[in-house]
């Protein structure tokens, strides 16, 4: 097997951009150092030609990227919508509409969940539309930027991971059939059905879900969070006074203007609705252009999808009706309303800014060209793409043609035990190092399916489609890759995120490590381990919302602190 090129090296930029965001808290700058020093290792350490590289075959390339400019646009055109809605006095509209249903932070913060329960199609429309959406009413229920942050990140990609009906889950299907192909002898195991039976062990991404109703309904918190929950109280809308100014959406006078909620419900969904058929209509066309093999399910349509096709007109059509809507009534101009879209672009700006030079990092990881070609030939890209992955990978698994190779001497029931662990450890790790969790599926899945395959082999065939083992390292991958992604300062939602809900983005990934870091250590120690060692999955299942609650209840700390004669402050 040949050996890796960079070896180490091909973690730095990752390394390098994460550790100076986190000490600059400027994502950008940090980003784009990362890149250049990523540059500086495929280059041989030529500056000149790193510097090369980094505009021309890392910077430029991503942003002319079909798909990522119908992200960008998308992007601008809901900021567009959002800032049209708010100037008309739609979105007041819309939360007094919505405030019998959030009186308080508990039942606000309840109320966010369930909106990213229902948005379960698509993890960008999730996150633009919650965190633009929620913004004014949990500011005027005190709940911090940052726990709204966490709120619409902790129901964006989980949400749409577990769904049935969703952008990602043919890509998540796919994944599963490449690692089947990978097997060389005939199995009757199914790609579709493996998918489904792996849900209940996704134990990291169902226990998310559950913590945030938790920490609504105990009304507790934690850590970095809770010092911002307490901060929010005492009347500090942020950390970073330079944050308010991405706020002036709301704070632009409407008094004199009638607060309608349907001004504000119409346009999104008539985007929600938009975006559905698209997906439906261009998936239908994509079937039809090719040989289908069984019947055409919902879940195929939606899998082959031209998701970033129909996310940019969805968002287009909601702005047209925002507008209409406001001429209609007469609420304002035609030169207040550019007006007003082109401030909520700007708002969006940085999101953009952010999410582009994180894919040019992340791709700089890869294992795929500038064009986007598969890798043939062991390392056949090497000047320019640095195999993050296949190093991380070839480090603890080892060589997956030969599944003893990575076990260091461990007998393979051993392994077996271990192995959903130590899988879902990977791709938390790959995860959070090229910030993307389609990636780090698309690298390990299929390789984990062959690899498990062939240890359960040595039991003895058949393979039984319901073996725990099997599914819960498919499950591990699936999970892992978005509890990494959860974590990640470069990750496309992480920035998404905290962008669309107007708080600062390293106080977002600070104040939410420690909530995904509490899921992850109790879905592997009441997770993937028991189970390796035959515990039932509806037992682990029961066994960790108790153990987050017992845990909420031992460490954290009631948010409202009644005040006491006496006291201490």
């Amino acid at each position: 097997m040949e050996s890796h090129p960079y070896g180490w090296l091909s973690l730095m930029p990752p390394v390098v951009a994460i550790v100076l965001a986190i000490a600059t808290r400027r994502a950008v700058l940090s980003l784009v150092v990362g890149i250049f020093c990523g540059a500086l290792i495929t280059t041989g350490g030529n500056p000149w030609s790193a510097l090369y590289d980094t505009l021309e075959v890392h910077l430029w390339p991503t942003v002319i990227d079909p798909g990522k400019l119908r992200v960008f646009s998308f992007t601008l055109l809901m900021g567009a919508m959002i800032g049209v809605i708010c100037r008309c006095g739609g979105m007041q509209g819309l939360i007094r509409l919505i405030s019998p249903l959030a009186k308080s932070r508990r039942s606000g913060q309840l109320t966010t969940w369930g909106m990213g329960m229902i948005v379960f199609f698509d993890d960008y429309a999730n996150t633009i539309l919650l965190g633009s959406t929620l913004r004014p009413l949990c500011d005027r229920l005190k709940i911090s930027r940052e726990k709204l942050a966490y709120l619409v990140d902790s129901t964006a990609a989980p949400v749409a991971g577990l769904a049935l009906i969703s952008t990602w889950v043919a890509v998540e299907i796919d994944y599963v059939r490449e690692g089947l192909e990978n097997i060389p002898l005939v199995t009757d195991l199914n790609a579709v059905d493996l998918f489904i039976a792996s849900i209940p062990y996704r134990f990291y991404v169902l226990m998310a879900l559950v913590l945030v109703p938790l920490i609504a309904i105990t009304g507790r918190d934690f850590g970095p969070m809770l010092k911002a929950e307490r901060r929010r109280l005492r009347g500090a809308a942020t950390e970073d006074p330079r944050l308010d100014a991405a706020a002036q959406l709301e704070d632009e006078s409407t008094a004199e203007l009638p607060q309608r909620w349907y001004n504000a419900v119409l346009p999104i969904v008539l985007t929600l609705g938009v975006v559905l058929w698209l997906l439906y209509s261009t998936g239908t066309q994509a079937l039809a252009s090719v040989q289908h093999e069984g019947p055409i399910t919902l879940r195929a349509i939606m899998g082959k999808a031209d998701s970033s096709f129909a996310l940019q007109y969805g968002a287009l059509a909601g702005l047209l009706l925002a507008w209409l809507l406001a001429r209609v009534q007469r609420l304002l101009s035609d030169t207040e309303l550019l007006v007003a879209a082109g401030r909520g672009a700007r708002v969006v700006l940085p999101a953009i800014a952010i999410l582009w030079s994180a894919t040019a990092l992340s791709r700089m990881t890869s294992n795929k060209s500038v064009a986007g070609e598969s890798t043939q030939i062991a390392y056949q890209y090497q000047d320019h793409r640095l195999y993050t992955g296949a190093y991380l990978t070839g480090m603890i698994v080892g060589d997956t043609n030969n599944p003893q190779s990575g076990t260091a001497g461990r007998s393979v029931e051993t392994t077996l035990k271990l192995l959903p662990t130590a899988v879902f450890l990977l791709a938390a790790v790959l995860s959070f190092s090229t910030g993307t969790s389609f990636g780090t599926m698309g690298i390990l899945l299929p390789m984990v399916v062959a690899l498990s395959h062939s240890l359960l082999s040595t039991r003895g065939p058949p393979i039984d489609p319901s073996e725990p083992i099997l599914l819960a390292t498919i499950g591990s991958v699936l999970a892992g890759a978005v509890f990494g992604d959860h974590c990640s300062p470069i990750s496309d939602t992480t920035i998404l995120s905290s962008q669309s809900c107007a708080c600062d983005h390293i106080a977002h990934v600070v104040t939410q490590l420690p909530y995904a870091l509490t899921v992850a250590t109790g879905a592997v120690l009441f997770g993937t381990l028991p189970l390796g060692w035959g515990v039932p999955v509806w037992v682990l299942l029961i066994i960790q919302p108790l153990a987050l609650f017992a845990m909420l209840r031992l460490v954290g700390r009631p948010v409202e602190i009644e005040e006491r004669p006496g006291a201490l402050p």
